[in-house]
């Protein structure tokens, strides 16, 4: 594959910023990736295990000259990052992030891009429980959807730029309208993450049930929700607090799909129970059949296994 960017500025450099590093260098998209962290603990392993040709000691060096900037920062710290950036971003220059949320980063972000440089938000639905510099996989990618959300003056060649990109990468693109994102991922992300949250602590907090017991007994649905929970706190704290609106409307749709299935298990109505249990099924069969799962069982999650989308 030919060069695509120059010089590519990734700001944060956890699972999603250093998956982006190893596929764009495997398949030489970029001339020369550079990269700045927060954490002096993180650019020093960045350096340690060369994910970048240059990791700076600030933002504003390391998008200096940069024709691609990806905000691979929490949510809540994306205005920030960005104000701190703007005096030093070149003319023509694309930004990008890489946030599960769309309106609040836009809103944060947008009034900081200065005239002459392009502002096109995204988010790639892939990742693991994982984080830092060391989880990142060149391949984490593959095969999953990315999605971007410009905004109506975004520049079209900026934007078919950067999709080629994510394509190159080997993520899937399309383009979606921001508020709609953030229902769609309310509903396929967020929300179910907030209830294996909650789970884990239902267990936690469950007296009757020893903490060994539930370690060594999990079955396979407490495993997968054990593993979920693991994801990065800072990060599902953002989305949450970013994304209420639509996360409290799926949450309200959930309590009441799950009032209905208590009653059914009180009831002893099983033909509703396997009414609801086969149509819940068929949406299983059609994230297989789309390529985003496979059949095989993979409850343990070996750690060279695809990622989960998010």
């Amino acid at each position: 594959m030919s060069v695509i960017y120059d010089r590519v500025a990734l700001i944060g450099l956890g699972l999603i910023a250093g998956s982006m590093a190893h596929a764009m260098r495997e398949a030489g998209l970029a001339r020369e990736i550079t990269g700045y962290a927060r954490s002096a603990a993180t650019r020093e392993t960045a350096r340690e295990i060369g994910l970048c040709d240059m990791v700076c000691d600030s933002a504003a060096e390391a998008v200096a000259g940069a024709d691609l900037v990806v905000l691979a920062v929490p949510v809540g710290v994306m205005g920030t990052v960005a104000a701190e950036i703007a005096p030093h971003l070149a003319a023509g220059a694309t930004v990008t992030d890489v946030g599960s949320v769309k309106q609040a980063v836009i809103a944060a972000v947008q009034p900081h891009i200065p005239a002459g440089v392009h502002f096109v938000p995204g988010h790639p639905l892939a990742g693991t429980e994982h984080s830092g510099p060391r989880s990142g996989f060149a391949s984490l990618f593959r095969n999953r959807w990315w999605l971007l959300t410009p905004l109506p003056d975004s520049d079209a060649g900026a934007v078919d730029r950067l999709g080629r990109l994510i394509t190159a990468m080997g993520a899937k693109m399309d383009r979606m309208e921001p508020a709609h994102h953030d229902l769609v991922l309310a509903v396929t992300s967020h929300a179910p993450h907030l209830i294996a949250y909650t789970m884990v602590g239902v267990a936690d907090h469950l007296s009757r049930v020893a903490d060994e017991e539930v370690i060594q007994y999990s079955a396979a649905g407490f495993r997968d929700f054990t593993r979920i929970a693991a994801s990065d706190p800072t990060m599902w704290r953002d989305v949450f607090l970013h994304n209420k609106e639509a996360t409290l409307d799926i949450l309200g749709r959930f309590t009441e799909e799950l009032f209905m299935l208590q009653r059914a298990i009180r009831m002893g109505d099983g033909p509703q129970l396997y009414d609801y249990f086969t149509r819940t099924r068929a949406i299983r069969r059609g994230i297989i059949e789309a390529g985003q799962d496979t059949e095989a069982p993979d409850f343990g999650r070996s750690p060279d296994a695809k990622g989960q989308d998010i």
